[in-house]
């Protein structure tokens, strides 16, 4: 294998595991649109859905689509490539997550909530999908200003908040084989939480590991006297 294959596969690594992080609610979604559309049996965990479905019709779509196909634009080999793919699908993508996030409010909002979860869990949806949703509204006008540095960081945010659904997944199959059971009340709650905190904190190390690597690999900076305009542009960006 020639060494630019072997240089190739760890970018392709984390887009990778995103991808198939995603695939449990993106799979759960894509059933629950389906059981909507087929009339199934109404049950108390989905009688909220058949009596309003508009939210979940555009929260599922769109949060699937922001999923799939958001870790590519995280790869700098291929935004480097494909420059014109990777505008034309921020412009997709942001306004998919922003749908999903307002949806996603909308149904915390309005839906009663599910049996077993309690009030608390409410508000802990009300916090992360807010959050979520601010962070793609700072990251387009970053990218409006020509801001590249804060426009990929809070990208990078709004998917690590939208990614919860898959990390919460992943925290609650240990739980499923300790307990024998799936979690509810306080348990649900504190767990979801915990899933959004890891991605966050996740985000976060990402962003400083970049902002210290520019400044490792960043040329010696000239005398004051010297440093015009296009030096404070190179440093901003």
């Amino acid at each position: 294998m020639t060494p630019v294959a072997n240089s190739a596969r760890p970018r392709w690594l984390t887009p990778t595991g995103l991808i198939l992080l995603s695939a449990v609610p993106v799979i759960a979604g894509a059933v629950l649109l389906i059981t909507l559309a087929a009339g199934a049996h109404i049950t108390p965990q989905n009688a909220r859905f058949f009596a309003s479905p508009i939210p979940v019709v555009v929260h599922i779509p769109t949060a699937s689509l922001y999923l799939l196909l958001g870790p590519l634009q995280f790869v700098p080999a291929f935004r480097r490539r494909r420059p014109g793919w990777h505008r034309a699908a921020g412009r997709l993508l942001i306004p998919c997550g922003l749908a999903a996030a307002l949806a996603g409010l909308w149904m915390t909002l309005f839906y009663p909530l599910a049996p077993g979860d309690v009030e608390l869990l409410r508000g802990v949806r009300l916090v992360f999908g807010s959050a979520m949703a601010v962070s793609l509204v700072l990251g387009f006008t970053a990218i409006r200003r020509r801001d590249i540095a804060n426009h990929r960081a809070w990208m990078i945010r709004g998917y690590a908040i939208a990614q919860g659904a898959g990390t919460q997944v992943l925290l609650s199959v240990p739980w499923l084989v300790m307990t024998g059971r799936s979690a509810e009340g306080l348990s649900k709650t504190l767990m979801m939480a915990a899933a959004w905190m890891i991605n966050i904190a996740l985000a976060e190390w990402i962003i400083c590991r970049r902002i210290a690597s520019k400044r490792l690999t960043a040329p010696a900076r000239p005398s004051a006297g010297y440093a015009g305009r296009g030096d404070v542009r190179a440093e901003t960006t």
